[in-house]
């Protein structure tokens, strides 16, 4: 029989810790507010990158045993995807080891992310995604992200990287304002 090693047995009390986390803050199911701001986001990254840039699929991702899709936003005349992937696809799982942003502008110049299974799947070729940390406990959440199907010039990785991480960090101010309201606390935040 084989036996847990101490890595193993960390990053299983780690998901344990945060589904429960999740459970408490009332996370966990798709919602029409979690799809705005999906749709929001990649309204946001295709108007950063100026006229005629392609509106990019974009995710609030909570990684428990699988990823799921809370948040999404596929883009029309594109493949769609559903709520869930397993939790070795895509470039969410570097972010939740990394717990830092990444942004691949091509995903084509990094031979160690081209052969990613969504390469394949639904064509994506430019990622950015960033860690959704509760401030509270410093529990990682999952990830909000987008991905698109062009790759995009190196030159915009920096503002992809300032927008992504802008937009995590607006919807963990959504997300912990949900729950202070929900324990009788008052807090100041702005909805989606």
């Amino acid at each position: 029989m084989p036996h847990d090693t101490p890595a193993d047995t960390g990053a299983e009390t780690e998901l344990q810790q945060r589904i429960q986390l999740l459970t408490d803050l009332g996370l966990g199911q798709a919602t029409e507010r979690f799809d705005a701001f999906a749709a929001d986001l990649a309204t946001a990254f295709a108007a950063q990158l100026g006229v005629g840039a392609e509106v990019p699929y974009a995710m609030v991702n909570l990684v428990t045993s699988e990823q799921q899709f809370i948040g999404l936003h596929c883009p029309d005349g594109k493949p769609r995807v559903g709520r869930t992937m397993r939790r070795d696809h895509g470039y969410c799982p570097e972010v939740v080891q990394r717990r830092n942003a990444l942004v691949l502008p091509d995903v084509y110049a990094h031979p160690r992310f081209a052969a990613n299974a969504v390469v394949d799947l639904i064509g994506i070729r430019t990622y950015a995604g960033a860690p959704l940390i509760h401030q509270p406990t410093g529990q990682l959440l999952g990830t909000v992200c987008v991905v698109g199907t062009t790759g995009l010039p190196l030159s915009t990785g920096e503002p992809s990287r300032v927008l992504i991480k802008d937009h995590a960090q607006q919807l963990m101010k959504l997300i912990d304002g949900d729950a202070s309201r929900s324990t009788g606390h008052s807090a100041d935040y702005q909805g989606c």
